[in-house]
């Protein structure tokens, strides 16, 4: 899956979220599984939390530390750049599914 893919699907599991209680409940509850009546399949092992914003909290997302980066790697994620809400701006790199 490209990342326009994973971005476009991820919109649709948002809006589906805020249309529906119940689809956000599950979601929360089984990401993995509602994730995979979206089509995603994710590899052995890997779980998934989902947390819901709120005005008063904001999730930050904390990438784990790669074992090593080549200095192509490090391209690019260096010039990255991760919107929050309320129009603040922080660089970096983040995978969502």
């Amino acid at each position: 899956m490209s990342q326009e893919q994973a971005n476009e699907l991820f919109s649709q599991v948002v809006a589906k979220c805020w249309a529906d209680d119940d689809y956000k409940q599950k979601l929360i509850n089984d990401p993995a599984a509602v994730l995979k009546a979206e089509g995603v399949e994710m590899p052995e092992g890997v779980s998934l939390r989902v947390v819901e914003d709120s005005e008063q909290l904001h999730t930050i997302v904390l990438p784990a530390k790669p074992t090593s980066l080549s200095d192509d790697d490090l391209d690019n994620v260096a010039g990255g750049l991760c919107c929050l809400p309320l129009g603040i701006a922080m660089t970096g790199a983040a995978l969502i599914f």
